[in-house]
């Protein structure tokens, strides 16, 4: 685990290498400028990638420290980016100085485990490879399965097959001789002590997640994280009063907490702008949110005292939040 004083700074790093695929994912090697290391991470961590002065966005570490001295990156285009994506795709270039944040991981392997599954589709496989590697570098019973629409279109193929030539399973929906996977029919086969990880597009976390839970999979065996979430964010006009800068807000309609915020002279730290970071979190002190993201848990939003400002919003007429 890092450690949590780094989190604050922020680190200078040289793309080393970089590896395209499919003419729409980019693998960037990351080494530190200095005669230095980077900061140690675990399987499931990601960093910050500073894509510009006004624009952060997260991306998972594809290996672990064991296998690569630097930091792995991949990052695929997608064709409804803000600017993250795209703008790495298209300008980050060889011997350019970036800057990240150290590692952190809210999405790191609970094990000892019976048995692993790791389920991807499409770049959600970043955070899951680094996890493969880690289970097999320590016996662990696991199984990959890699959701893709053809061959060719993914990230770290021919490295999985490679590597993971038992415990890995490739699913390609065009091509009939694989097809879809057939989650229901997999899951019958596995303990209940089985723990599940989950990466990949809104929808396909919520097929697993109902499939797992069909099963009678308990939920705190079930693991994913968001790469890309899609959230409503307008709603009801309401008020915001931050206790610590004794200011009062209005959010309008169409208008995010932290954007209202923001306007008022309000210091809010926000990065990926989708609820699945967590980088925005502010506690509750008085009135009910209505969550919208996808980092906090169900108890800790049933508790009702965090609130992700990102794309949450107010049931209650007036918040007032601890800022």
């Amino acid at each position: 685990m890092t450690n949590p004083d780094l989190l604050e700074k922020s680190l200078q790093v040289t793309i080393d290498h970089r590896q395209d695929i499919d003419g729409r994912i980019a693998i960037l090697d990351l080494m530190p400028t200095a005669d230095d290391s980077l900061p140690a991470f675990s399987a499931g961590a990601h960093i910050d990638v500073h894509i510009n002065d006004n624009l952060i966005r997260q991306y998972s570490l594809c290996t672990t420290p064991e296998q690569f001295a630097g930091y792995r990156l991949a990052v695929m285009e997608e064709p409804s980016s803000r600017g993250g994506s795209r703008t790495i795709f298209q300008q980050f270039a060889v011997g350019q100085t970036i800057t990240i944040s150290p590692p952190r991981n809210h999405f790191e392997l609970q094990l000892p485990a019976q048995k692993v599954l790791l389920l991807a589709a499409g770049i959600g496989i970043t955070p899951l490879y680094a996890m493969a590697q880690t289970l097999k570098a320590q016996g662990q019973d696991f199984e990959l399965h890699y959701c893709l629409k053809e061959p060719g279109t993914g990230a770290f193929e021919d490295e999985i097959k490679s590597q993971f030539s038992e415990q890995s399973h490739f699913h390609y929906s065009r091509v009939a001789e694989s097809g879809r996977l057939d989650l229901p029919d997999l899951l019958k086969s596995q303990s209940l002590q089985t723990h599940i990880y989950l990466c990949g597009p809104a929808g396909f976390l919520d097929w697993a997640c109902d499939c797992a839970k069909a099963a009678g999979l308990p939920a705190d065996q079930v693991h994913f994280e968001y790469f890309n979430a899609e959230v409503e964010l307008t709603g009801n006009a309401f008020e915001i009063y931050c206790s610590e800068s004794d200011v009062s807000v209005q959010v309008g309609p169409t208008d995010t907490i932290a954007q209202a915020l923001k306007a008022a002279g309000v210091k809010v730290d926000v990065s990926c702008e989708e609820g699945v970071c967590g980088t925005c979190i502010m506690d509750v002190l008085e009135g009910e949110p209505e969550h919208r993201d996808h980092f906090l848990s169900d108890e800790e939003k049933a508790d009702n005292d965090q609130i992700a400002v990102c794309c949450s919003r107010a049931k209650s007429a007036k918040l007032i939040l601890d800022c």
